[in-house]
């Protein structure tokens, strides 16, 4: 060894810094405890959530995990009786973001937060309403110490603007509440044109909206609270269309609104239970000439399935971004050909998330290893993330009760049973194999957009459809698919847009 560099690293260890690319650790420990006004409340069955984030804000429990700023514990714990303040210390059997554990966490400012998943059997992801969670704690690991918590906070219940033309509506699902055996309910939020209150005999035409990924029925109220959107819709020039906010609440996850092995018959529940009763309370005219479907992200996926899977239920989808609709291009994975998710064919890292310059933000094994944090199964199965709900819907129902996972939460092999399985709802494949019977249906009814540098590359298989449709025959398919150079995931979807297309569609019918 050069004695320069001998002599450096004799400096460094005696003055107690590390050389360069190391970084000291400190153990942490923890004290966390249920505050009285919590104890009433509190399920002594969980799964805890600790957050260490290097920023103050957002709160550590919506900090990115995919920036290395923060970083997820996830373990779970019973019989943790209301009184106990239970005493952790760095064992190893929590799943994490990190590299490290509680026994070698690297100096440094974090903000400490903890959260008590205990309302699963209501609704599936962690910050959801029912759930406990403490206030951050700024800590400095400059020595081993102990953290306290305590569960002060409970996430509260979700609730709609006050506003003349907003409406509630739930339901209890017979065939879910079946195949479930215990109640499954339905909501949804309803936006009513201005004219409805002063016209009590007039039907109305129906525009169902379906969420991004998790998006929940509440999500009417950022539109209710748009100056510019509710200017428009409450003058003259808005269309007197009803539209009606799906749920995408599911058991794990976005239920996607279709029939699964594993969540339920949520296709049915929809077309036979919520659709006729919903058009039957709000003067709907309740024909499929003037019902509508559409949505971006996973709303632009359901609304083109719910579209192409019953073809004589709606009379047009408006298609934004949709989640893959091949699945040989499954983001960048070829569920059927490839043999990992994680590492393509060269051994790199696949991503997940790029800028429309094309940088990556993150990629799939970043993506699932958060969420086999989150699922009370140790695994993104039960994570009630993305790749957790399009598992459920996609995958059989394996022998332990759970979805069959696609790939190994751990080292992303494939399982090309499972793969199998995914085929009934590619929607290519569907398309395809069933043109002659499907295509003079869905004739003046496909509405789709994407930008060309979708940030989750669902461009891909978009082009891959586009491709189809405009080589069938018998009929030749007349769908309008538009492909915007240099736009990212959604960047052109406008509430308005759908809107006045939708009535520019009833205007021609008459």
């Amino acid at each position: 060894m050069n004695i320069k560099i001998f002599l450096l690293l004799s400096l460094l260890a005696i003055s107690g810094i590390t050389a360069v690319g190391q970084q000291e650790a400190t153990a942490l420990t923890f004290s966390i405890s249920v505050n009285d006004e919590m104890k009433a409340s509190f399920n002594p069955d969980g799964r805890l959530l600790i957050y260490l984030s290097k920023t103050e804000k957002p709160e550590p429990r919506y900090s990115s995990v995919f920036d290395g700023k923060a970083f997820i514990f996830g373990k779970n714990f019973h019989n943790w009786k209301p009184n106990e303040i239970k005493e952790i210390s760095g064992d190893n059997d929590w799943i994490k973001t990190s590299e490290w554990d509680f026994n070698s966490v690297p100096q440094g400012t974090y903000y400490v937060q903890a959260l008590w998943v205990q309302n699963r059997d209501a609704e599936s992801r962690s910050n959801t309403p029912g759930n406990l969670y403490t206030t951050a704690v700024e800590i400095n690991t400059n020595k081993t110490q102990l953290v306290k918590l305590s569960f002060s906070e409970t996430i509260p219940e979700r609730k709609l603007e006050d506003h003349e033309l907003v409406e509630y509506f739930e339901m209890e699902s017979p065939v879910l509440t079946d195949w479930w055996n215990k109640s499954m309910h339905l909501k949804a939020s309803v936006l009513l044109p201005s004219g409805y209150k002063n016209n009590p005999d007039k039907k109305y035409p129906v525009r169902y909206n379906v969420a991004g990924y998790g998006g929940r029925y509440t999500r009417i109220n950022s539109l209710i609270k748009n100056e510019e959107f509710m200017s428009w819709w409450t003058s003259e020039d808005a269309p007197q269309i009803i539209t009606v906010f799906l749920d995408g609440e599911g058991p794990f996850g976005d239920c996607y609104q279709l029939d699964s092995e594993n969540s339920g018959p949520y296709g049915e529940a929809l077309t036979k239970e919520l659709i006729p009763q919903i058009e039957k309370q709000y003067r709907i005219e309740g024909t499929a000439k003037s019902r509508f479907v559409d949505g971006c992200s996973t709303g632009g996926w359901v609304s083109l399935a719910l579209q192409l899977i019953y073809p004589e239920t709606f009379n047009g989808c408006w298609s934004y971004s949709p989640d893959p609709v091949s699945f040989a291009k499954m983001q960048l994975v070829n569920v059927y050909q490839n043999e990992n998710a994680f590492y393509n064919d060269r051994g790199y890292l696949r991503p997940s998330m790029r800028d429309i310059y094309g940088e990556p933000r993150f990629s799939i094994k970043q993506e699932i290893t958060a969420e086999n944090v989150e699922g009370y199964s140790n695994t993104y199965v039960t994570s009630g993330g993305q790749w957790g709900a399009w598992n459920a819907l996609y995958s059989p129902k394996g022998k332990d009760g759970l979805p069959v996972p696609i790939f190994d939460p751990v080292t992303g092999a494939v399982n090309k049973e499972a793969a199998e399985h995914w085929e009934k709802y590619d929607l290519l494949k569907h398309t395809a194999s069933n043109w002659p019977e499907l295509g003079p249906k869905l004739q003046g009814k496909i509405n789709i957009w994407m930008g060309d540098m979708d940030n989750f590359y669902l461009n891909n298989a978009m082009r891959d459809f586009d491709e189809y449709m405009k080589n069938t025959t018998n009929p030749k398919s007349d769908a309008q698919i538009e492909f915007t150079p240099m736009k990212g995931h959604c960047s052109n979807y406008s509430h308005k847009k759908v809107l006045t297309e939708i009535q520019q569609k009833l205007d021609e019918m008459e």
